[in-house]
Order: structure tokens, then sequence, then C-alpha cells
């Protein structure tokens, strides 16, 4: 959600700024901007919009080596230019781009700035303001703009420019994610490190409450009580070929069709050298111990959390319970005795499944954070951390990630259940390498998959996904899938809870999407398929081989039925793929979504 940019070096900072804004655009936006710092003064050009738009306004005669740029997702204030950043101080010196939210923005501005005529909506522009009126006071830059972040409640991550000192970025963060490059000769600031990952693979973390001086040649890290802080940087492990598209048309097709690599990469990731899964000694240790799983986590991650429950529960018999990361951070339930915390994320920077993950630090719970995105704020603060191995993903709806989700949680539940002493009548490398041949040969079925899009969902203002246990979590997805790209307004329901109120909605030609891959529930969906038949719906049928009736509109390979979820998802991804592009939507940013949801 958001995303920031910077550089300062030796070369024309503007097109370098752009081109990282690009590469942020999967975290979702509404509007872009660039500010570049020269010897004449600071220039901001932004506009509501793409970054494609963001380009026509840039005057291409301007030539800096320092600059700032910003994608903005709307909290504080509509999409508009007012709106968008970077945000400067009312004499212009100096000027700002900011992630997150300030909470207590309009205490400060009653309290501080009640004489400062605002040129936005913004919670973002209390920032600057505060940063010039205490310099107007007589604090220098530096000073300022600590004492201002002393003063802020909320999430951040800043880089502010001051027209006085053109050879320093002023960058700080707090709950939001942002990091500085390391280069020869220069340095880029970056809420993740993909977007400069065209300029170097050397990264330094910033930690919350840390105020960094950003030079060239140097980059001074200090916390709030001025203490220097050291810290050496780390290597990015992402390759720059793998955020593009190459030959494909969308991010969220390449990322689909990436899936059966990514889960033979996960299998190659945690295999030891006799060939056999193995999760680190003491993550499989305090599970084993502990009496009770809480899988926290939101949207996507969530429906994996769902369907990992299952895993861990009837391999390494320990009861799991699955949260959303927003509510249970409010309305934490009783917990049992020993409990440990599991936080799914892709990105590694959900700021609701982190508030949680501070609350239970605090208590005293060990907890283990399973993302996409080594070195993310999960990853570095919870006791532990798994990675997906899946590479980047772009495309704002999650298709790659959650199964790679779903097939890490396999290996943990396996590794438990192992630690534990228990046998496994199966061998889990072998299974997860039948479902990456069944995902390819789900991959190769595209068509039949943009047929179905066009017969069931062309013109239909909802659509409907049912089915049981296992089946039911996928339709949850599924319905997310098709909702996110789409808007067609899409639920998965249970199967068994059609009866309770939801057939009501039925009417002649309703799309209804049935799973049926489960042997002991196979019956049971059957006859709900026949009963919103029966009130005119139009049912789609996707069963597993052996379990197939000559009504199913696709058979799926036969795999264990245990990890049937990571191949039905497939043709459901596909389906929410080709709906969008029939129906002419942003399939890789679809409106009002952000990749990275960063702020609660």
């Amino acid at each position: 959600m958001c995303g920031i940019t910077g550089y300062i070096g030796t070369k024309d900072a503007k097109e370098i700024l752009v081109k990282g804004l690009e590469k942020l655009e999967y975290r979702g936006y509404d509007s872009a901007g660039i500010a570049v710092n020269n010897e004449v003064g600071i220039h901001i050009f932004k506009e509501k919009g793409r970054v494609a738009d963001l380009r026509n306004f840039i005057d291409t005669q301007i030539s800096a080596q320092v600059g700032i740029g910003h994608t903005r997702w709307a909290t504080h204030g509509v999409p508009s230019h007012a709106n968008a950043h970077p945000h400067s101080s009312r004499s212009g010196r100096f000027v700002l781009v900011h992630n997150g939210v300030i909470e207590n923005y309009a205490l400060l501005q009653r309290k501080f700035l009640q004489n400062v005529l605002f040129q936005s909506d913004t919670d973002s522009e209390v920032i600057v303001q505060l940063v010039e009126q205490y310099v107007s006071e007589g604090m220098g830059t530096e000073a300022a703009f600590k004492q201002t972040l002393s003063l802020l409640h909320g999430s951040y991550a800043i880089a502010m420019l001051d027209k006085e000192n053109p050879d320093t970025i002023f960058v700080a963060k707090n709950k939001s994610p942002l990091l500085v490059g390391v280069g020869e000769d220069f340095h880029v600031v970056a809420s993740d490190a993909m977007a400069m990952i065209h300029m170097t693979d050397s990264f330094i973390e910033l930690m919350d409450q840390e105020i960094v001086i950003v030079q060239k040649d140097r980059v001074t890290i200090s916390n709030l009580q001025g203490e220097i802080v050291s810290r050496a940087p780390y290597k990015a492990e992402i390759n720059a070929g793998d955020i593009d598209k190459g030959t494909y048309p969308h991010y969220m097709l390449k990322e689909i069709d990436e899936q059966p690599l990514v889960i033979r990469k996960i299998i190659q990731a945690y295999q030891n050298k006799n060939g056999q899964l193995e999760i680190d000694k003491e993550i499989t240790k305090a599970l084993a111990e502990a009496d009770r799983i809480y899988i926290v986590a939101c949207g996507t991650s969530y429906h994996a959390g769902l369907v990992a429950k299952q895993f861990v529960e009837q391999l390494a018999k320990i009861p799991v319970e699955v949260h959303v990361a927003s509510e249970f951070g409010y309305n934490i339930p009783l917990l049992s005795e020993k409990p440990f915390f599991i936080f799914l994320s892709q990105s590694g920077e959900t700021a609701d499944s982190r508030a949680v993950l501070v609350k239970t630090k605090e208590m005293g719970y060990k907890a283990l954070t399973i993302t996409n995105v080594p070195g993310s704020t999960l990853a570095r603060e919870a006791d532990f951390a798994l990675y997906l191995h899946a590479g980047p993903e772009i495309a704002v709806a999650s298709t790659k990630a959650y199964t790679a989700q779903m097939a890490v949680m396999a290996i943990l539940a396996n590794a438990i259940t192992t630690s534990k002493g228990r046998d496994i009548d199966f061998d889990l490398v072998h299974e997860l390498g039948i479902v990456a041949h069944a995902m390819e040969m789900l991959c190769q079925s595209k068509d039949e998959f943009e047929n179905i899009a066009i017969e069931f969902l062309p013109f239909t203002r909802n659509c409907f996904f049912i089915g049981r246990s296992l089946d039911y979590f996928v339709c949850l997805e599924g319905a997310l899938k098709l909702k996110e790209t789409s808007y067609i307004q899409a639920e998965g329901f249970a199967g068994g809870e059609l009866k309770h109120g939801t057939i009501a909605l039925i009417e002649e030609g309703t799309p209804v999407i049935a799973l049926a891959t489960q042997e002991n529930v196979n019956g049971s969906i059957r006859s709900n398929v026949k009963e919103v038949a029966a009130r005119g719906a139009n049912p789609c049928i996707i069963s597993r081989k052996g379990l197939e009736s000559e009504e199913d509109r696709f058979v799926l390979p036969e795999v264990n039925e245990l990890f049937t979820p990571l191949i039905s998802v497939i043709p459901l991804q596909l389906i929410a793929y080709y709906a969008s592009i029939h129906r002419g939507c942003d399939v890789d940013k679809p409106r009002n979504l952000a990749k990275s949801v960063t702020v609660e």
C-alpha cells in the first residue's frame, strides 16, 4: 500500500525515481509524484492516476541528482492532484513523501499549526509543516525532523528533501517498511527492494523510530535518543528478471503458471542432503510443545490458514484456530495454556498481523512468520521465520503465494508429526511432486477455463461458490479472486449453509461454481448442486478424478485428497483471470486494492 522511492548520487534522478515507482505499482495506488532538488530549488511533479500519466507532466529539461518519489493509496482525502505526494511546507523549503497513517494529525494541526494554510486534506502534510515550524523557531533541519517525529502517533515511512541541504535525504520509519539501498557513489531509498533492484542488490534494513541521513557517499542511522546505530547491509535475493512479465500479457497469468515451479522450489529448499523434508528443530520443538496453534492472517493468507489447519490437525494432532488479524488484535480470545502463533503474510508487512505479533510478544508467546519476503518486518520480529521461495509476486491478486503458503504449511505439519515420533502413511516429497505435475496439467488447460468464464460469467452481477470440507475453504479463495479481479459480487459458502438463507439469492441463470473433490462429502455437495439447479441456477461442477459424474464441467487430476486445495484453486484462479479479461478490467492492478496492506 503506497510506495516510496529516493535517489542521491551522480546520475539524473528523475528516471530512476519513476522507474522505481513503476516497480511499486503492484502495491496499489491512485496518484503518483516525484520531487527533485538541484541548485535552482525543489521541483515537484505529481498527478492523480497512473505513473504513466505522471511521466507526461515531468519537465525533462530539469536535471537533478537527488530526489524522492511516491505512489499514494488514499486514506485521508480523495485521490486528487492536491492530495498526491510529495507535499511541501508553506515556504516550499521542505518537501516530503509519507506512507502510513498519523493518528494524531488533527490534534497536532490544532495545537501547533493553527496559522498555517494547508494545501491538502492529508495527514501527511502535518509532518512537513511541523518541520518548517521548528526550523523557523531556530532549530536545524535534523533536530526539527527529530522533534517532529517524537510527536507523531501512528505509522510512517518518510523521505524528505530540504532545499538548503541538497546533498541529503532525511529518512525515518515506524511500523511502515522502508529500506536504504547501497551503491557505488549513490544511495537509494525504497519501500521494498524490488523498486530499486535494478540499481543495487545491497540494502540496509531500517528499524522503527530510527532517523537516517542519506547522502551519496554515506548513510548515518540514529535513534530518537541520538545514539548512532551501525548495521551492515544484506543482499536482496531478487533476480531483476523475475519482476518482468516476459512474454505474458499480465503478471497474474505468469504467476499462475509459475506455481508448479514454486512447489518444486519449496521441496528443494526444505529437503536435507538425504532427500527428506526438514524444518529447523527449534521450530518443530516449539510447535510440538504447544497445546494449541493460532494461525493469524488476512485475506488470501487467511484462506490458506484455513486449509493449513486441516494439515496440522490431521497429521500432527494439535488443535488449531485460524483468526482474522484485524479482529484478533482488538478482541483477543481466551488463549490456551501453551499457545504458539503462526503469522501467514505474503509481504511480511501486513499491519494488522504485525499489531497482533506485537501484542502476543508482550504476552510472552512464541511466534513463527511464514512469508515470501526475507527481511520483512514480520520475519524480523517473530521468533522464527520460514520462507515461501515463490519469487516476487507482482499482481495484486495473490496466486502463487497462496499455494506456496499451503505447501510450506504441509511441510511444517509433516515435520511436527515426525518430531513427535508419529508415522505418516505417505511420502510428502512424492505427494507434492504429484501436485506440481497436476498443476502443470491444469495450467495447460487454459482454454477450458476461459470457456467456462465466457459461458458462466459474461454479464452476471454475482456468482456463488459452494463446497464442503476443504473445498469450502478453496471456494472462499475462489470467490475472493473473482471479486478482486472482475468486480463480480462473489461469495463462497459451505454447501450445507445454502438452506440457511443463501438459497434465497438464487435466481434464474445465477452461476454457481461447485467443488467436489472430497470423497466423504461428494454426495452431499452434489445434492446441494441439485437444490440450486432446481431454483434456476446455472451450476458448474469441478470434481476430482475418481469422484466425477457425467454432468461435471471439469475433472481435476487425481492427487492425495488432503492436498487437493493446492490444485483445485488453479481453475478458480484462471476463471477469475479470464472473467476479468473479458470484462475489460485491469487484471494486475484492480481498483481500490493494494498488494501490501501496511496500514490498519
